[in-house]
């Protein structure tokens, strides 16, 4: 780096620009505690950060409108193609752990889902459920050891298409069962679908029997409005917790990432230091703050960043 660069990040009034964060509406919370973080030492600079979804925040990260894309899932094939088209080099920074809480209202007597039970009431087959009792056919054919389901009424409200949390859950629970059906599409197209979190929890805590999912974080939030449900991956039930997800114990935790635009880290001081920021101390201490798991060590996770 240049010598003006070194001394403007040593006198942190003087460092100036811009950070232009998208992405995930999960890894959102974390990216803005520490541009919060950040700010109180580096009050010149500009750090923009929104949540529309990982798909679309990959879209601008790939048309170069971005620094930093937050991801709840690694990129795609077809993203990756697309930044190389557009000449953009990235690396991946591996930050969090989260788990994907499947949730409903508080009055919902259902303790404990398997993968079946989920692809029963949510995927491409129940389309037009409107009663948990309606999938009770199709969840005995699956082999459920829950169902037959209450006649209560189905409500469920989740991620859209434009979702890291949906992609995830869709790939993590009704995939594998969807495969054993032959059904191409995994999961059912009439649902409420929100990009943003906390409609999707206002949607659940509206009805007393609703169905859906969101990111830990968003759980945690709002244990007063919604209860979680536990997860059969196979080996038994097992309730999302800090613990559960960062034994991987829980059958729905995922990695949650930064994508950092190369070019744009070493052409923008400001945006290498946000993220040398991010991944010291004080940065990583946001991830627990923001009420997510830390990785088990972040060594591969510097060095990366160091060696790019």
């Amino acid at each position: 780096a240049p010598a003006s660069t070194a001394s403007a990040s040593s006198d942190s009034n003087a460092l100036t620009g811009s950070v232009l964060i998208s992405g995930s509406s999960t890894v959102e919370p974390i990216s803005a505690l520490n541009a919060e973080k950040f700010n109180t030492t580096n009050p010149n600079v500009s750090i923009a950060v929104e949540g529309p979804g990982t798909g679309d925040g990959f879209k601008k990260f790939c048309a170069g409108e971005t620094d930093i894309s937050d991801a709840s899932r690694r990129i795609k094939d077809s993203e990756a193609e697309a930044c190389s088209q557009a000449g953009i080099s990235y690396i991946e920074l591996e930050v969090a752990i989260d788990g994907i809480s499947v949730l409903t209202g508080l009055e919902n007597d259902v303790k404990c889902l398997a993968f079946v039970d989920l692809y029963a009431l949510l995927g491409s087959e129940s389309t037009g459920f409107s009663s948990w009792s309606d999938a009770n056919d199709l969840a005995a054919q699956l082999g459920s050891t829950v169902a037959p389901y209450a006649d209560v009424p189905l409500a469920v409200t989740a991620p859209g298409e434009e979702s890291g949390t949906y992609d995830t859950f869709i790939s993590l629970a009704l995939k594998p069962v969807a495969k054993t059906r032959d059904t191409e599409k995994a999961t059912r197209p009439d649902y409420v679908a929100s990009p943003n979190d906390n409609v999707i929890i206002q949607g659940l805590s509206s009805s007393p029997t609703s169905l859906g999912w969101v990111g830990y974080a968003f759980f945690v939030e709002n244990q007063d409005k919604v209860k979680a449900i536990e997860i059969d991956g196979g080996d038994g039930c097992v309730f999302p917790t800090t613990e559960t997800i960062a034994s991987g114990t829980y059958p729905l935790a995922r990695s949650l990432y930064l994508y950092i635009n190369t070019q744009k880290a070493a052409e923008k001081p400001a945006v290498a230091a946000y993220v040398d920021f991010y991944l010291s101390e004080e940065g990583l201490r946001s991830v627990a703050e923001a009420a997510y798991i830390p990785l088990a060590s972040y060594e591969a996770t510097i060095a990366a960043w160091d060696q790019r």
